[in-house]
């Protein structure tokens, strides 16, 4: 069902390009509105969650493209500066990994304990501001190789302890029902 989360999401969606292509444009002013695009992308993603939470608009499709926007942008934000070589190119496949991980271990718990998917932490959701942040910074400001690969790895770290604490509830979850 489309609704206004969903078409927040979807249009977050629709940024992944966008975002892609301005920031390889050559525009004089490229980086400024590439952050800019990515910035809109995150409003969005706060933008929707809360409305579906504060109007009750919650639903499958939305739990599907939200996360899906949120990991589209963040790839391809990270791609983006992978190619600039801004950062290294593990970072990037250490990402998509743990993402991966993530999908697949929802999809698992989702199916073993027929549960609904726990909706995201504080750990989850500072991960993605700090992964902002930290995106941006490199976007726009010419960091030195040592300290952007450093600031990434701390961005990277704090998302795999969002890992951590998703596979922990899940866990949580599967004692509860006695599937572990």
């Amino acid at each position: 069902m489309l609704n206004t989360p969903n078409i927040l999401s979807l249009f977050r969606l629709c940024l992944v390009p966008v975002f892609i292509i301005v920031y390889f444009s050559g525009l004089e002013r490229a980086s400024l509105y590439a952050a800019g695009i990515y910035a809109l992308a995150l409003f969005t993603d706060f933008l929707d969650g809360y409305i579906a939470r504060r109007f009750n608009l919650i639903t499958n499709l939305g739990k599907v493209l939200d996360p899906l926007g949120d990991k589209m942008i963040t790839f391809s934000v990270l791609a983006c500066i992978t190619i600039d070589e801004i950062i290294p190119v593990w970072i990037v496949f250490a990402f998509a990994c743990k993402e991966i991980l993530m999908g697949v271990g929802g999809i698992i718990i989702h199916k073993r304990a027929k549960v609904e998917i726990p909706p995201s932490n504080p750990i989850g959701k500072s991960a993605t501001v700090i992964f902002f942040l930290v995106c941006v910074l490199l976007i726009i400001f010419d960091i030195p190789h040592t300290a952007a690969v450093t600031m990434i790895c701390v961005a990277l770290l704090i998302s795999f302890s969002a890992f951590i604490s998703y596979v922990w509830s899940f866990k949580k979850i599967m004692r509860q029902r006695g599937d572990v």
